[in-house]
C-alpha cells in the first residue's frame, strides 16, 4: 500500500470511530435519561414524622422530577398496618418496633422526645412525675393545689393508635383507660393550638413539634420530666428520659424508588431538614 493509501485508510478509520463513540454517547444519553426515576411513593402515619417528611420528599422530588411523593399522616399505628397491607410504600413510625412488629422493615431518620405541655401563662413551672400521674388519673383536678390558680384542670390525652400516647402511659406507667380526660386529641398539632387556647390545659407532645412552635410565638411552653428540661440537645445527649426513634418502615427489603427514597431521608443530605424541625440526627 502506498504512502497516500495508509494516510486515507487512518482517516477512514477515524471517522468511523467518531461516528461510532458518538452513537455511543448519544445511547448512552438515552439509557440515562430512562434509567431517572419516576414514580409515586405513599407514607402513611406518625404525624410527628409526617411535617419531616414532607419536607424531606419535597427536596426528593427536586432532584428527581419524575416522582411525586404523598404523605399522609393518621398516627403510628396506622403506619404499621398500611405498610403491611401495602396501602402505603412506607409506614411512619415514631417509636421502635414492638416484638410483634419485626416481621416489618425500620429505618430510623431522627429521634425525638415527648414532653408535657402547659398554656405558657399557667403559673406551675413543674410537676413531678407522681403529679403529672395524679392529674391524669384524675386524683388532682384544680391548679390551686399545685401552687397555681383556682382553676379546674383541663386534661388533654392523645388517642388510641397514637405512639406518643404509648410512650406517656409507658413512662409514667399509666393505663390508658385510667385517665380522665376533658379532652381527646389526634396530631401533635391538634394538642399543640388545645392547649395554646386554653390556659388551664395540660397535654404531652413531640419536643421536636413543641419548640418548634415555641419558636413560631404559638402560646406554650415545655416542662422538664424528672428534672430534665425538655430540649432537643437533651434528647441528643441521651439524658431526657421519653425519648424515641423516627421510623420509616416497609413491609420487605426496599427495592427501586423506595430504596432511593430511604437512602436520601437517611443520608447527610437532609441533616439541615431534622435539624430545622427540631428532631435529633441520628449517626447514619
Amino acid at each position: 500500500m502506498s504512502k497516500s493509501s495508509e494516510i486515507i485508510a487512518s482517516i477512514a478509520v477515524g471517522l468511523a470511530a467518531c461516528v461510532y463513540l458518538q452513537g455511543c454517547s448519544s445511547a448512552n444519553q438515552a439509557a440515562n435519561n430512562t434509567n431517572q426515576l419516576q414514580g409515586k411513593l405513599v407514607l402513611t402515619g406518625s404525624s410527628t414524622i409526617a411535617p419531616l417528611a414532607t419536607e424531606i420528599g419535597k427536596r426528593f422530588e427536586s432532584q428527581h422530577p419524575g416522582v411525586r411523593i404523598d404523605v399522609q399522616s393518621g398516627g403510628s399505628s396506622r403506619g404499621i398496618a398500611d405498610a403491611r397491607q401495602g396501602v402505603a410504600d412506607i409506614g411512619m413510625v415514631s417509636r421502635a418496633l414492638k416484638p410483634e412488629e419485626k416481621d416489618l422493615k425500620a429505618f430510623s431518620i431522627a429521634r425525638d422526645g415527648v414532653t408535657v405541655i402547659l398554656h405558657k401563662d399557667n403559673p406551675v413551672v413543674s410537676l413531678s412525675d407522681k403529679q403529672i400521674v395524679n392529674i391524669y388519673i384524675g386524683k388532682v383536678t384544680n391548679w390551686k393545689q399545685l401552687g397555681g390558680k383556682d382553676v379546674a384542670i383541663t386534661v388533654v390525652n392523645k388517642a388510641e393508635g397514637r405512639s406518643t400516647l404509648e410512650l406517656f402511659t409507658h413512662y409514667f406507667k399509666l393505663k390508658n383507660t385510667d385517665i380522665k380526660a376533658q379532652v381527646v386529641i389526634g396530631d401533635n398539632e391538634q394538642g399543640i393550638k388545645t392547649v395554646a387556647g386554653n390556659l388551664n390545659a395540660i397535654g404531652y407532645v413531640s419536643i421536636g413539634s413543641a419548640e418548634n412552635s415555641v419558636a413560631n410565638k404559638v402560646a406554650i411552653k415545655l416542662l422538664p420530666v424528672n428534672g430534665v428540661a425538655a430540649t432537643t440537645a437533651n434528647v441528643q445527649n441521651g439524658t431526657f428520659p421519653i425519648s424515641r426513634p423516627l421510623n420509616l418502615v416497609t413491609k420487605t427489603e426496599p427495592q427501586g424508588l423506595t430504596k432511593e427514597f430511604l437512602d436520601f431521608a437517611r443520608s447527610q443530605q437532609v441533616n439541615d431538614i431534622v435539624k430545622k424541625q427540631n428532631f435529633v440526627v441520628v449517626s447514619k
